[in-house]
């Protein structure tokens, strides 16, 4: 399948970042932004990409060749003068040929399942298919408006509160029939979004508007792009890490359950309420070595995290099975006394 690649952007909101060099070219822990996206790319079958360049063009295809090493097969084509959105991808009209096709932008990270995109604008023949993500804060984003069949009704760019009648954004993420790029003219500025949709709607044409699982970023701001690096450190946003940005996993396991009376307690926030439970416990000679362990004549008790979830285990270890069972549920008690503490203390504050 062919996808065009949006690879023209300066990025000049993000020049204390990118510097001089192209927005596409951003590192995002360690890497090129649109290395992720063909990797993406590749993943679901898109293995024959054109890249829309303009500003500083050298440095991307220099940096990305043939592809080959991707995987991919890339060919360039350059803007001489700034086209738009539409034109841009107008311009590489003898790649795309007669296939429908992908576009999607080298300066935004996404782990949207585009294929799927693909199959849904086949299987319902529309002009245009937009993948579209539901945004809490959709001020900075043109939205779409769908009916009860995906099908796109109308349009609003850039909303102030008062005009927002829907969370679905325009991600800028499309599959388009190319019987529709001959509306876009040759060789003048021409956008998606501005031009070419609302033309189409006036036309009666289809427009599918999709809404996506996953995540979605428009990396256009140094806070945007601080965001999107967090979200990737922890896996909010699924990407090939470069090693050394890979997170280290967590021992696998759970602490084990004793002889005696076994307890697991829900909480919110384990390290808290082990926090609360250390404090309270530090006079009595608790030890913090494995866990927290409490020793007495009759009995062993100790309080140990679960890996797996939000909880607390409690093992209370006795010859007096009675006796650990009363011991358990007092303990138990004690951890959901402290756990409403907390949390009383942090709305208070």
């Amino acid at each position: 399948m062919k996808a065009v690649i949006m690879a023209g952007g300066m990025g000049s909101r993000l020049k204390a970042i990118t510097g001089d060099g192209p927005k596409p070219m951003v590192p995002l822990l360690g890497r090129p932004l649109m290395e992720y996206i063909l990797e993406l790319l590749r993943s679901q079958g898109f293995d024959d990409i054109c890249a829309a360049v303009r500003y500083r063009a050298g440095d991307i295809m220099a940096h990305f060749g043939d592809g080959s090493r991707f995987g991919l097969k890339m060919q360039y084509r350059v803007e001489e003068e700034p086209l738009g959105t539409a034109g841009a991808v107008k311009n590489c009209r003898d790649f795309y040929g007669s296939e429908d096709f992908l576009v999607i932008s080298g300066d935004a990270a996404c782990d949207f399942q585009l294929s799927r995109l693909m199959e849904e604008h086949k299987r319902r023949g529309a002009a245009v298919t937009l993948a579209l993500c539901r945004h809490s804060e959709p001020l900075s984003y043109g939205l779409a408006v769908t009916d009860g069949e995906d099908r796109i009704r109308s349009f609003v760019e850039k909303p102030d509160w008062s005009r927002v009648v829907t969370d679905l954004v325009n991600t800028g993420i499309y599959v388009i029939s190319p019987r529709i790029m001959e509306l876009v003219p040759a060789d003048r500025e021409f956008d998606f979004a501005k031009d070419l949709f609302p033309l189409l709607l006036a036309r009666g044409e289809l427009l599918l508007g999709l809404p996506m699982e996953g995540y979605w970023c428009d990396v256009g701001s140094p806070l945007s792009y601080y965001r999107c690096c967090a979200d990737a450190l922890e896996g909010r946003l699924k990407l090939k890490l470069p090693d050394k940005f890979r997170p280290v996993p967590a021992p696998e396991g759970e602490p084990p359950a004793e002889q005696g009376e076994n307890m697991d307690c829900a909480c919110r926030s384990r390290a808290q309420l082990m926090g609360l439970l250390s404090e309270l416990l530090m006079d009595m000679g608790a030890d913090y070595s494995d866990g927290l362990q409490l020793e007495g004549p009759r009995f062993h008790l100790r309080i140990s995290p679960l890996a797996s979830r939000s909880a607390l285990r409690i093992c209370v270890n006795s010859q007096d099975a009675e006796f650990a069972r009363e011991l358990a549920l007092s303990a138990r008690d004690l951890v959901r006394a402290l756990e409403d503490a907390g949390q009383d203390a942090v709305s208070g504050s």
